[in-house]
């Protein structure tokens, strides 16, 4: 029995690239914790949901803002806007676009494996690390 395990993201269990951002996922303790760095310019609805023709995404997520900023554009027009430090949930119906010109990192827990899996498999199990 293995009371403690150890890992980092700079050997990541695995790596998914798209277009202006990348996703590495580190699996421990039957969680899987991805971190997501997006580049300057990227935008959800533009860089993921235009592929399979959404304007916003339909997946909650739940992390920490490691660096850079970046925005949560809410369905009914809000707009609240996320940097280095702050810890966040977003519910479903929602766009993301990156501030300023540094990437923008942040860290993902992912809360119901079963659920996630199925969702994303069920939108297309080629769509990045998206659910939480």
């Amino acid at each position: 029995m293995l009371d403690v395990i150890l890992k980092r993201f700079d050997q990541p269990d695995e790596t998914r690239t798209f277009p202006k951002c990348k996703f590495e996922l580190v699996h421990i303790g039957g969680m899987t914790i991805g971190r997501a760095t997006y580049e300057p310019g990227w935008k959800w609805s533009v860089d993921v949901g235009a592929a399979s023709g959404q304007r916003f995404c339909s997946v909650e997520h739940v992390g920490l803002v490691i660096s850079g900023s970046a925005t949560a554009g809410m369905e009914d027009g809000r707009i609240v806007e996320m940097k280095a430090g702050d810890l966040f949930y977003i519910a479903p119906g929602h766009d993301s676009w990156v501030i300023g010109d540094q990437p923008y990192v942040s860290l993902h827990g992912r809360r119901r494996l079963r659920q996630a899996q199925s969702l994303r498999a069920a939108l297309d199990p080629k769509l990045p690390f998206l659910s939480l």
